[in-house]
């Protein structure tokens, strides 16, 4: 299944975000900063690459199920799980 790029825009925004924050992560970790304020900064990266990934099965799923395709749900089912 071929996502449009109108579907697909806002998680490569998502993703986009989320590799800044990751970098800001790293960047803390060379800076030796607090343990604390490390771990925040991770959980946000992991929160917004969930938010993608849901963002992206949606999409599919939104497309799947308007767009007159026939939908695989065993495979639909592979793809949300694999993000849980």
């Amino acid at each position: 299944m071929q996502l449009s790029a109108e579907a697909t825009q806002p998680v490569l925004n998502r993703l986009r975000r989320a590799q800044g924050q990751l970098a800001g992560v790293v960047r803390m970790l060379e800076e030796e900063r607090d343990c604390e304020d490390v771990v925040t900064q991770l959980a946000a990266v992991s929160k917004a690459l969930d938010r993608a990934g849901f963002a992206l099965v949606a999409s599919g799923l939104k497309e799947c199920l308007t767009g007159g395709e026939e939908t695989d749900t065993d495979k639909l089912e592979r793809v949300f799980l694999s993000l849980a």
